[in-house]
């Protein structure tokens, strides 16, 4: 059976989605430069950057904007979808040197997963959003134990907050700092997955991870002025 054609505002819509990557790049490029960024707790982290070890970087999906900060300090690699909009994100991304891998919780999540473990191993930390790709926001899931557990390494969980924000209406509220603001980037201490862990372990070190999230966020937002707090938010 032949499919049937696009209707003209479908192509309409195709097109405009083929070239939004080249049309944000640049705003999002200016966006990033207009920023003052600083760090705190990042001092373990850096260390480990210095001796030429990497790690596994955990972030709420609603401030994955931090990407191209992150990016510009270390090599860094995340999973994104298998549609149209993991395809975006890549072709965003790779202008600071983010390195993407396709992949879902839905679709694809096994070799997602397996593709993430061989850009750690090629020299690339991983960056993953625990409440991703869907929600529940501010609920932590899995996968990201099971990661660092793969790769051996340590849990650093990663907030920020910003002065001047947009909310979006997406299911995660995503952040979208506005030009000229300041950004604090927090950094909590690692989490580190045991290689002999028991299911049990791991279940508790997600939940241990959340709180550390959690805990983060409302922390550095608190600092920061803003109201939205993770623990006010969820569900």
């Amino acid at each position: 059976m032949s499919e049937k054609p696009l209707t003209l505002r479908r192509r309409i819509l195709a097109r405009l989605a083929d070239l939004a990557p080249w049309l944000l790049r640049p705003l999002l490029f200016l966006l990033r430069r207009s920023l003052r960024v600083e760090y705190v707790g990042d001092a373990d982290l850096r260390a480990r950057w210095a001796r030429n070890e990497r790690a596994v970087l955990a972030c709420w999906h609603n401030r994955l904007l931090i990407l191209p900060v992150l990016g510009e300090e270390a090599p860094m690699c995340i999973m994104v979808s298998q549609h149209r909009d993991g395809e975006m994100a890549t072709q965003l991304l790779g202008a600071w040197g983010v390195t993407t891998v396709r992949g879902s919780a839905t679709r694809g999540a096994v070799g997602g997963f397996l593709r993430l473990v061989d850009a750690f191993r090629h020299g690339n930390n991983m960056m993953v959003f625990p409440d991703g790709p869907r929600g529940p926001r501010y609920v932590a899931k899995p996968g990201v134990i099971h990661l660092a557990k793969a790769v051996a390494a340590p849990i650093y969980p990663v907030a920020y907050a910003t002065t001047r924000a947009w909310r979006l209406k997406s299911w995660d509220r995503l952040i979208v700092p506005k030009p000229f603001g300041r950004i604090r980037v927090a950094v909590g201490a690692p989490l580190s997955v045991p290689q002999d862990a028991s299911s049990e372990q791991l279940t508790g070190l997600v939940t241990e991870l959340q709180a550390r999230l959690v805990q983060l966020s409302e922390s550095v937002e608190a600092e920061m002025g803003m109201v939205d707090a993770p623990a006010r938010a969820r569900g």
